[in-house]
C-alpha cells in the first residue's frame, strides 16, 4: 500500500481496499476451496479439557506466572489497515476488531488511535507443551521451564469445520510440506491439482506439526490475512513468522490441549482481571460487522470469576463485569482490588 502512496496514486488505494475486503470476504466464506487444508473426519472422540480445578495437572508446571504481554497503543497512518497492523503486533483481526469496534478495519484513518489487546490472561489448563484457546484464538506453548509461554494468533476452523477441543500431541513433523486437496475440495473446485508442491502457492506455509487426531495439524499458511479467524477447514493456522518460531521448539511428543474458554479471570498483583472474549459463534458477526448482541453471563463464567476472587468476590464490580461480558472486548480489564497484604514489602 505504502508503493501507491510514494508513487503519488493515492486514488488506487481505496480501490485496493476495497479488492482485498471482497477478496477476504471470500475466503471467509470458504469461496476460495484452495485454501482450505485436508480436514474432513472428525478426531476419534477426545478427552475433554475441562476448565475448572478438575484439570489434571501435569507432572511438570512450566511457569507459575498469570498472564503474557502489555496494552498498547497504536497511532494509525493513512496506509494503514487492521490486517497490517495486526500482523505488525502478532495478533490477529478479531481481536484487534473487538479492541476497537467503531474503526473502519479497511480505512481505520490518519492519526486514529487503536487499542492493541497485546496483554493476554492465560487459560486454566496444562502449564506444559501447547494449549489453544479458541475464542481468543490464540496459542500458548510452554515449553522452556520457568519462561512465559510463546504466544501467538491462530486462525481455527470456521462453521461446521470447526477445531476439535481436548487432547492430543504432536505425532509427526514436515518442513517444506507438500498439500493434496481432499475429494470435497475438487469436488467444489475441480481446477485444484492433485498434488501442490512446497512453494508459495502451498496453504501450508513452510512448516506442519501433525496431531494425533487424524488430517489435523498446526502449520503455516500462505494466507496471512486468515490468522486470527476462522476460516479454515479445522486446522490451526499462524502467521509464517510464528510457526517459524514454534516448529523447532516443540518435539515429536508434546503434549496439545484445546480448550474452549471465552472468560478469563486472573489475579495480577492485588488486582483481578477479567477477559473476555466473543464466543465462537459470534466470532463471524464481530469480524463482518464490528458489533455483537448483548450477552448473558452464564453459569460457568460465574462460577470461574467467583472461584478466582475467592475470599474477595464480595469486592467485584459486578456492573463492570456485566459490561465486559456484554461488550467481549478481549482485553483484560480490572475488576477488584483486595487491600495489600501487610506482611509483604512494597
Amino acid at each position: 500500500m505504502k508503493i501507491y502512496k510514494a508513487a503519488g496514486i493515492n486514488v488506487i488505494r481505496p480501490l485496493f481496499v476495497g479488492v482485498l475486503a471482497v477478496a477476504l470476504f471470500s475466503f471467509s466464506s470458504g469461496v476460495i476451496a484452495a485454501e482450505d487444508e485436508p480436514i474432513l473426519r472428525p478426531p476419534p472422540k477426545p478427552a475433554k479439557a475441562a476448565r475448572s480445578a478438575g484439570i489434571a495437572k501435569p507432572d511438570k508446571i512450566y511457569y507459575e506466572g498469570t498472564h503474557v504481554g502489555s496494552m498498547q497503543t497504536h497511532v494509525a497512518k493513512y496506509e494503514d489497515t487492521l490486517i497490517d497492523i495486526a500482523r505488525r503486533y502478532d495478533i490477529g483481526f478479531v481481536e484487534l476488531r473487538a479492541a476497537n469496534p467503531d474503526v473502519d478495519p479497511w480505512l481505520p484513518g490518519d492519526k486514529t488511535k487503536l487499542t492493541i489487546p497485546a496483554m493476554h490472561i492465560l487459560p486454566e489448563g496444562p502449564r506444559q507443551g501447547i494449549v489453544i484457546n479458541l475464542p481468543e484464538m490464540r496459542l500458548y506453548a510452554y515449553l522452556k521451564p520457568g519462561q512465559p509461554p510463546l504466544s501467538a494468533p491462530l486462525g481455527i476452523g470456521r462453521d461446521g469445520l470447526e477445531t476439535p477441543t481436548g487432547t492430543t500431541s504432536i505425532v509427526n513433523k514436515r518442513e517444506k510440506p507438500i498439500w493434496r486437496p481432499t475429494a470435497r475440495m475438487r469436488k467444489e473446485d475441480p481446477t485444484l491439482p492433485e498434488v501442490v508442491p512446497a512453494g508459495p502457492e502451498n496453504p501450508l506455509g513452510d512448516y506442519i506439526m501433525y496431531l494425533g487426531w487424524p488430517e489435523y495439524g498446526i502449520h503455516g499458511t500462505n494466507k496471512p490475512y486468515g490468522v486470527g479467524r476462522r476460516v479454515s477447514s479445522g486446522c490451526i493456522r499462524m502467521y509464517p513468522e510464528d510457526v517459524s518460531r514454534l516448529y523447532p521448539m516443540a518435539p515429536v511428543g508434546t503434549p496439545v490441549t484445546v480448550v474452549d474458554q471465552p472468560v478469563k479471570v486472573a489475579w495480577i498483583g492485588d488486582e483481578l482481571y477479567v477477559e473476555a472474549h466473543a464466543s465462537l459463534a459470534q466470532a463471524s458477526k464481530i469480524e463482518n460487522e464490528g458489533g455483537l448482541p448483548h450477552y448473558e453471563m452464564s453459569d460457568e463464567d460465574m462460577a470461574a470469576i467467583v472461584r478466582t476472587a475467592g475470599d474477595y468476590a464480595h469486592m467485584v464490580d459486578w456492573a463492570t463485569v456485566r459490561r465486559l461480558i456484554r461488550e467481549r472486548p478481549g482485553y483484560p480489564v480490572v475488576v477488584a482490588r483486595r487491600p495489600p497484604d501487610p506482611g509483604k514489602r512494597s
